[in-house]
């Protein structure tokens, strides 16, 4: 655990400055920006954003592919005193509609296209509709930009609302302060080693908070950030090619199929460090990266929650022999694992992952039962104190002090009386060689309370019901018999929710229907 000074935080808007004026900062399709043209665009959004006579801490959306506009909209809202929503452009829009009415956002910025799709389906507050060119065009008339915030603004003023994914009901909106994102950049910049001459492919969404902190900790190291809307796995390895990148950040399905690609010898050669959230690496996936980017490419295996940013990350000389391993807590962060009885769990013990310290997220926007229950008082045994996020996430940590992640809370599976972790199961699987991706559910059962029906893809194009049987022998010789899977269903394609992971509880909720 890193405890960082009291002073440490700074108004987000302030990320870019100090840094060399003429360098690149961000090159997208309509061109690149240097730090200086950075900062200035940010000021003349900024600039309009006031003229738009918005209230003090009102909310602003962007519901935006990977433009310019979208990825200085962090910034330039923060410096006119608003709140920024990203929207994740995959969303339709009854999904949008439940982000502006929730956020009570008084402006939407969006394409046309988007523009359209929402005509027959009126929004139901006060929400002004603007197409990007046009405000664009209104931009580019001004001619004083906004000056950057004071050093000693309040930096615990909300800065962004981050919806999640919805997966468990209706998207919720974590509340972000300018410290929780500001110390995000610069802690990320911190483990990653990021430097001025890095170049970061950005290939996540930009509302997924992992996806936002590309952007934000490569800003913060001086370097240049490259957006990418891509439509396929190819598209990424091209985009690493042709930009000579260093920094590529995946959730693991598309590291699934990224390494099913021919990767050119200089996006390779270039490549300096892989980054990995959203779920845990497989051993066999961490050789196929290895055997493409060989070993002068650090892999970071990390461990997120949208209500506290990050959480840990296990040093890159560490993963060929643990790689299933979580790692230890990120500079800012005090990690905890807390027992049933409210203690600190003894190492090899599991418990629930608690996270303190200045990264912790002000809650869910208004929203008051939920973030009840999920942010709650630290354990007395905190060096923080204050607010902590629970996490509903089990893990244990061994006598090294390296965190393994057993399962969410609310996905475990009480089968005979046993608690069995999804991710067991799926590790097994997956290791077997026989497919690429695997969850793991359990179903009612009257005898059992649950049976584990498991959800398999396959690597190729052979015979499913060879690769299950194969499956079935593979798993019964390397698991419990209360660990078997009852059923194994084979899939074409795993279901995803709009940041790219695996959608467990569609595959859940079909199962039930």
């Amino acid at each position: 655990m890193n405890k960082p000074v009291t002073n440490a935080a700074f108004p987000l808007d302030r990320l870019a400055l100090g840094r060399d004026p003429e360098a690149t900062a961000l090159v997208t399709r309509s061109g690149s920006l240097s730090y200086k043209t950075l900062n200035h665009r940010v000021g003349l959004l900024a600039r309009w954003l006031l003229g738009q006579n918005f209230g003090q801490g009102d909310r602003v959306a962007t519901w935006l592919p990977k433009t310019e506009l979208a990825c200085i909209m962090p910034l330039a809202a923060v410096r006119a005193g608003l709140v920024h929503v990203p929207i994740n452009p995959v969303l339709k829009p009854a999904q949008v509609q439940h982000i502006i009415a929730d956020s009570g956002a008084k402006l939407l910025i969006t394409n046309k296209g988007r523009v359209n799709s929402l005509d027959d389906k009126p929004l139901d507050h006060d929400c002004v509709i603007r197409e990007d060119v046009s405000v664009v065009t209104d931009i580019a008339a001004i001619s004083d930009p906004l000056e950057p915030s004071e050093k000693d603004a309040d930096t615990e003023a909300l800065a962004a609302i981050l919806y999640t994914s919805g997966s468990t009901g209706r998207p919720k909106g974590v509340m972000l302060s300018n410290a929780n994102l500001s110390l995000g950049a610069v802690s990320v910049a911190d483990y990653l080693k990021l430097e001025q001459d890095d170049r970061t492919l950005c290939v996540l969404p930009l509302s997924f908070d992992y996806g936002q902190n590309q952007l934000l900790s490569t800003w913060y190291a001086g370097g240049c950030a490259y957006p990418l809307d891509y439509l396929t796995p190819r598209d990424v390895t091209k985009g690493c090619a042709r930009h000579e990148i260093t920094t590529l950040a995946a959730v693991p399905p598309l590291w699934v199929q990224l390494v099913d690609q021919d990767w050119p010898e200089e996006a390779a050669q270039s490549m300096r460090r892989l980054t990995n959230s959203g779920g845990a690496l497989t051993p066999s996936l961490v050789e196929q990266l290895r055997s493409i980017f060989g070993r002068n490419t650090d892999i970071y295996a990390m461990y997120g929650l949208t209500e506290a940013f990050r959480s840990t990350y296990l040093d890159p000389v560490l993963i060929d022999d643990n790689p299933t391993s979580m790692g230890t807590a990120i500079p800012f962060a005090e990690i905890m694992v807390v027992g049933s009885d409210g203690a600190i769990a003894a190492a090899g013990e599991e418990g629930e992952l608690v996270h303190a310290g200045p990264l912790v997220a002000k809650g869910y926007w208004q929203d008051a039962v939920r973030t009840a229950e999920r942010f709650k008082p630290a354990p007395i045994e905190s060096e923080y104190g204050g607010t902590a996020v629970w996490s509903g996430d089990s893990v244990r940590r061994d006598k090294d002090g390296l965190l393994y992640f057993v399962g969410r809370t609310d996905n475990m599976i009480k089968s005979s009386g046993n608690r069995i972790s999804p991710t067991e199961i799926e590790e097994v699987a997956i290791e077997s060689g026989f497919i690429a991706e695997a969850v793991a559910i359990g179903v009612a059962d009257e005898r059992l309370g649950h049976a584990i029906c498991l959800f398999a893809r396959a690597k190729d194009d052979s015979d499913d019901r060879n690769i299950k049987e194969d499956l079935r022998k593979y798993m019964k010789r390397n698991l419990p018999n209360f660990m078997h899977p009852r059923d194994i269903r084979m899939l074409k394609e795993f279901p995803k929710n709009p940041n790219g992971k695996i959608d467990r509880n569609a595959l859940t909720e079909n199962e039930k229907s």
